[in-house]
């Protein structure tokens, strides 16, 4: 099989894939004739092909895709015009911080936002498929540890952490995301609402309820 051939099949494969496909799911298409070095080249080379269209060929975290490039999305959005949901500005700053500072349990949120978290907003990041917890902190209550899915790193458009913007405190990492411009690339498009705030943190706040944190 020649390269052109080879080309071919993959980019037919993945545009009619219905998500992200990895390197060993594409061998299979050869049956493993070609190792993973070579499928890696030509998906660079396909990359390259498609560089000047609307539609690009990326890596996220689930593996290689076709996806509209953002600056298509005013137009597409034309197609689709039903408002996205909107997401207060708590959430987004909460997911910002168990983005950055992952494994977080729901106390070291409140430490760094300085307000108490309600648990119905953890449960909506885990809903979306953002979050998830990963375990549990060996300290009194085994306070759950939160961090992020490979379905928020798909949505940015991203394969790994390690491309998140380096960013210090939680209102520039918070900005980062946004200037991501990713999280609703694959679904949803996120917008910022104002909301009340959220009620101070207690000086002495209580321990974990058992319905938050239940035994393992």
């Amino acid at each position: 099989m020649n390269t052109a051939d080879a080309k071919r099949i993959l980019e037919t494969s993945l545009i009619c894939a219905n998500q992200a496909l990895q390197v060993r799911d594409l061998r299979t298409l050869f049956n493993d004739e070609l190792g993973a070095d070579t499928i890696k080249t030509l998906l660079q080379e396909l990359q390259q092909d498609w560089s000047h269209r609307g539609v690009e060929l990326v890596c996220v975290a689930s593996g290689w895709r076709f996806q509209s490039r953002p600056e298509m999305r005013e137009y597409l959005d034309r197609l689709n015009p039903e408002k996205p949901p909107r997401y207060t500005r708590a959430t987004l700053e909460t997911l910002a911080i168990i983005a950055y500072r992952q494994p977080v349990t729901r106390g070291d949120m409140e430490d760094i936002r300085g307000v108490t978290i309600n648990s119905l907003l953890l449960k909506q990041l885990e809903d979306r498929g953002w979050v998830e917890v990963i375990g549990h902190r060996e300290a009194p209550g085994r306070p759950a540890l939160y961090a992020t899915t490979k379905q928020f790193l798909d949505d940015l458009g991203l394969s790994s952490l390690d491309q998140l913007p380096l960013m210090e405190n939680p209102a520039e990492q918070l900005s980062a995301l946004g200037g991501l411009g990713g999280l609703g690339d694959a679904s949803d498009q996120l917008e910022l609402e104002d909301a009340p705030a959220d009620p101070p943190v207690p000086d002495a706040p209580p321990t974990d309820s058992p319905e938050e944190n239940p035994p393992t």
